[in-house]
């Protein structure tokens, strides 16, 4: 008899995973074969970030995934929204200018196929000029500087021009990968580059090793003037970051979510989610940054509704969410 109830025990177990193994394949039915991330320019954070998450969720999930070079979180706003990629990188005052129908992309047209998935980091704005210059402060920038903001419609060249103009510079606007515009500081065909960009950004840290660069940082009162015109936070780049720095620097700075379209299945985003906020150790391998990709972080989002299957994942472990901040 006892010889008999293993055998149906067996039998039992194994019937529960023929079952369980079966589960698992209808789960991902319809999950995507591959996936794309938007990120942004080469030489920039957003680039080395969502390639290496890309390569992350490909690697833990099984499926073909990768990072594309795009214009940055505006345009990848945008490519989601119309499905032309699955994920992508934004920042979340363009993402609240989307939301309403702002975006300088698609005026008119409230983007309502992005979903927020998971915080990332704070981008600081901070600006950069070569020692040589002699530029210190941003009131040492001469009129007329030939200032690099970033590839076109990126937050940088969306919020930072309008900043300094506030400030009271007065410059030529150029445009460009961070790479591109790296080797043009460097060759003397920029003045100065205002980067906004999660820390340490690669171009600058590829500048400092291979020139003199000063790293410039608000004065109290500039930063101020700021806080109450953008919508931006206070924030200070740690010394540690480059080895130009002495000691922490002054700037202000946006944060940053990862996206995805909306109409992606709930089953396959908590996934997702699953693998990238219970692996920070490997995130931060990725690019140091990720060690605020942390769920604590989701509070700072009220801009972007959270994808169905990413909410699920908070709120199983205990982090809360607004029914109205949910798709």
């Amino acid at each position: 008899m006892r010889h008999l109830s293993t055998k149906l025990l067996a039998g039992t177990v194994a019937g529960s995973l023929l079952v369980a193994a079966t589960a698992a394949q209808a789960d991902r039915s319809d999950w995507p074969s591959n996936f794309t991330v938007g990120t942004a320019s080469q030489g920039g954070t957003f680039y080395v970030y969502g390639s290496g998450w890309a390569n992350l969720i490909a690697d833990e999930l099984g499926i073909s995934g990768g990072g594309e070079v795009t214009g940055g979180p505006t345009q990848n706003l945008a490519l989601v929204h119309t499905g032309d990629i699955s994920f992508g990188l934004t920042t979340l005052g363009p993402a609240a200018d989307a939301v309403k129908g702002e975006s300088p992309l698609a005026p008119g047209v409230p983007m309502d196929n992005v979903c927020a998935l998971f915080p990332m980091y704070e981008t600081p704005f901070s600006i950069t000029a070569l020692s040589s210059t002699g530029i210190t402060s941003i009131s040492d920038i001469p009129d007329g500087a030939r200032i690099g903001f970033g590839p076109s419609a990126s937050t940088s060249d969306t919020y930072f021009p309008a900043i300094l103009e506030t400030l009271g510079v007065d410059f030529e606007r150029r445009n460009g990968g961070w790479s591109d515009l790296g080797g043009q500081l460097q060759d003397g065909l920029l003045d100065v580059i205002a980067f906004a960009a999660g820390i340490p950004i690669p171009a600058v840290s590829q500048l400092e090793v291979q020139t003199n660069v000063n790293i410039i940082e608000f004065t109290e009162e500039e930063q101020a003037i700021v806080l109450e015109n953008f919508p931006v936070s206070e924030f200070w780049i740690p010394a540690s970051t480059y080895q130009t720095l002495e000691e922490d620097a002054r700037a202000v700075s946006m944060w940053n979510f990862a996206i995805s379209r909306c109409d992606l299945p709930e089953d396959f985003i908590y996934e997702v989610t699953k693998v990238t906020m219970e692996n920070n150790d490997k995130m931060r391998n990725v690019h140091r940054s990720a060690e605020t990709s942390i769920p604590e972080n989701i509070v700072h989002n009220t801009v972007l509704p959270f994808h169905p299957g990413a909410a699920r994942w908070y709120q199983e472990n205990g982090y809360e969410i607004d029914e109205s901040l949910i798709h």
